[in-house]
């Protein structure tokens, strides 16, 4: 998995020039959106399918600061996988330095059209087979 880059604007910081907290946030999205793109999962084809795939929890801990033009590296992993939850892990680097600059989870469950819980097992079992074997590499 290629790590996904993110050059940091003038519009995300805050008063002290430094990068606002909430944007690592929207970082992570930016990050998974690219992660499940390259693992043949993008959010068009998955809706296209008539899944959702909603958080249902986002932690950050900062480790450092990021400022305006700097770019950073966000490494996304599975943390696990149940078929019908998924929960990923993230690291933000300096991409020049290598510098940690946090580090973070996310959890989604997987929805259909109607807004009830599925398991990817039984609607998509192409995306599970991806998402297990990641999850099972993860475990090692």
């Amino acid at each position: 998995m290629q790590p996904y880059e993110h050059k940091a604007q003038y519009y995300e910081t805050d008063r002290m020039g430094i990068i606002h907290h909430s944007n690592y946030i929207r970082w992570f999205e930016e990050a998974r959106v690219d992660f499940l793109e390259q693992i043949g999962m993008p959010f068009e084809t998955v809706e296209a399918r008539g899944l959702s795939s909603p958080v249902l929890s986002v932690a950050c801990e900062y480790k450092g600061m990021t400022r305006f033009g700097e770019t950073v590296r966000i490494t996304v992993s599975v943390l696990s996988y149940t078929g019908a939850k998924l929960s990923l892990a993230y690291r933000v680097e300096d991409a020049r330095t290598g510098a940690l600059r946090c580090t973070g989870q996310s959890s989604h469950c997987f929805l259909n059209e109607s807004g009830r819980p599925v398991s990817l097992r039984r609607a998509a079992p192409d995306y599970d087979a991806v998402l297990s074997a990641l999850a099972e590499q993860a475990k090692r």
